[in-house]
């Protein structure tokens, strides 16, 4: 019983080695535009005769009545709205509510919550990360293609932009029903994995972006919290060693 204790423990200390490392990185990103955050998925591990009764054939009337621990599973993402903040800068725009960005390099399509753009060489409008190469696409989509001197570029509540006096396209804003199917890929960028995105009508805040929706008080307050944990089942696992040994040098030795 002691070395199953010893097993829980551990998978206790996996667990929360895990959540460390999810908080890490969502701390990393706190200032990053259009971050959304990650959550650790964290589940009740069946024992082994419950999970696969046709495995081994080995129950144990007792074994079989504890807890199996806790196990991780696959990542998910909060999407939920980060704060919206006032930038100034013309080619800035922030989503509220639903929907992403379509951006495109070469062949490959990826969608984003960053509104951070600016012009490339190329005169094209791209995302500010990524070194320029992701495109935003429009509703047609292609890349919106500006005139180096045809005066200011404005972004509209509705997408439109504007340089001067002409219409140069209308921002692209895509969803999904099923969010999970996004995945991440880096630079705030997702890719699809499973369904289909649509085209929607959104609704921008121009001259500003939307932050990261990581709270970075509530991300110490976990952070604290995990460690504590990890180390309370670290000390759980030398308290079991420690029965352990005893039952073996010392209750073993006077049987």
């Amino acid at each position: 019983m002691s070395s199953y204790g010893i097993w829980l423990s551990a998978a206790g200390m996996r667990v929360n080695d895990h959540r460390q490392t999810v908080l890490a990185n969502n701390m990393a990103n706190a200032d990053t535009n259009g971050f959304k955050r990650d959550l650790a998925v964290i589940r009740e591990r069946r024992v082994e005769s419950l999970a696969r009764p046709g495995g081994f054939g080995l129950t144990h009337p007792l074994l079989d009545g504890l807890a199996g621990g806790v196990d991780i599973r696959p990542t998910h993402y909060s999407f939920a709205q980060g704060s919206i903040e006032t930038t100034g800068r013309a080619l800035d725009v922030a989503i509220q509510g639903d929907g992403f960005f379509e951006v495109r390099n070469g062949e490959e399509t990826r969608y984003t919550r960053n509104g951070s753009f600016t012009i490339n060489r190329q005169g094209e409008l791209v995302l500010t990360s990524g070194d320029g190469r992701w495109r935003v696409l429009d509703e047609s989509g292609g890349p919106i293609q500006l005139e180096p001197n045809a005066g200011p570029v404005s972004i509209s509540h509705d997408g439109t932009i504007r340089q001067g006096n002409a219409v140069a396209g209308t921002i692209r804003m895509m969803t999904t029903a099923d969010k999970q199917s996004l995945r991440k890929v880096g630079e705030t960028l997702f890719d699809l994995v499973r369904g289909e995105m649509v085209a929607i009508q959104g609704r921008l805040v121009p001259r500003a972006v939307e932050k990261s929706n990581f709270d970075v008080m509530q991300g110490l307050a976990s952070m604290i919290e995990t460690t504590r944990a990890y180390q309370m089942n670290a000390t759980m696992i030398r308290l079991q060693d420690g029965v352990t040994d005893r039952a073996i040098n010392t209750v073993g030795r006077m049987v």
